[in-house]
């Protein structure tokens, strides 16, 4: 599994507990595609990293992002607005195995200012550990697992459904909103390994020249 961290400028300053959670987990290959650090360049808003997690989610150049905010709720409302994005605002270990279980989403939304406080760290460490410690959708309980596999079928459907394609919403987006893209050079990086390489393309070339 190939997976994106995205932090925003808000939480930039935890996103060293999340690598450091995910590294335990080797067989996945961990890509740090936002903001890690004080006096990072570009700055990006929650704004920006739910559409970069929609993005490498649409284009395949990710098959799960990790991304947050303060509370968790603004990444997590801006990622949904997008098709193909399932996200969960997982807050404890119990969220993380049940989100695997049930709705076996392909984004991660965590609060990392909000009640982050003593053993913040290694709180993540315990989610991580449960998301991935069983097969994703397995279902809970195990006689509602073809019903939830139903549901999320039908959500995904749903999803394509109500949104414009991917290309579209970049090209009606602000300027303003996708310039700083330009400067997020993993994230680029990443873009030009998307599975989807025609998709991932005609973006990366709308956006380098903005």
């Amino acid at each position: 599994m190939r997976i994106a961290v995205l932090n925003e400028v808000s939480a930039r300053s935890k996103n060293a507990d999340i690598l450091a959670a995910l590294a335990e987990h080797a067989e996945h290959e961990l890509i740090n595609a936002g903001m890690s650090a004080e006096g990072d360049e570009p700055e990006l808003t929650y704004i920006q990293t739910g559409l970069m997690a929609a993005i490498l989610l649409g284009t395949k150049a990710c098959d799960l992002v990790v991304g947050g905010c303060g509370t968790g709720q603004g990444f997590l409302n801006s990622a949904m607005q997008y098709p193909g994005v399932f996200c969960g605002l997982i807050v404890d270990p119990l969220d993380a195995w049940l989100f695997s279980q049930i709705n076996a989403g392909n984004c991660i939304s965590l609060p990392l200012n909000k009640g982050y406080g003593w053993a913040g760290d290694l709180n993540l460490k315990l989610i991580f550990r449960e998301y991935f410690r069983d097969a994703a959708g397995g279902g809970y309980p195990a006689h509602r697992s073809d019903s939830q596999a139903q549901s999320r079928e039908r959500l995904a459907d749903i999803s394509n459904k109500t949104h414009l394609d991917l290309y579209r919403i970049v090209l009606s987006l602000d300027d303003e909103i996708l310039r700083p893209l330009k400067e997020c050079y993993a994230f680029l990086d990443l873009l030009h390994r998307a599975e989807d390489a025609s998709l991932a393309k005609t973006i990366l070339q709308y956006i380098e020249h903005l």
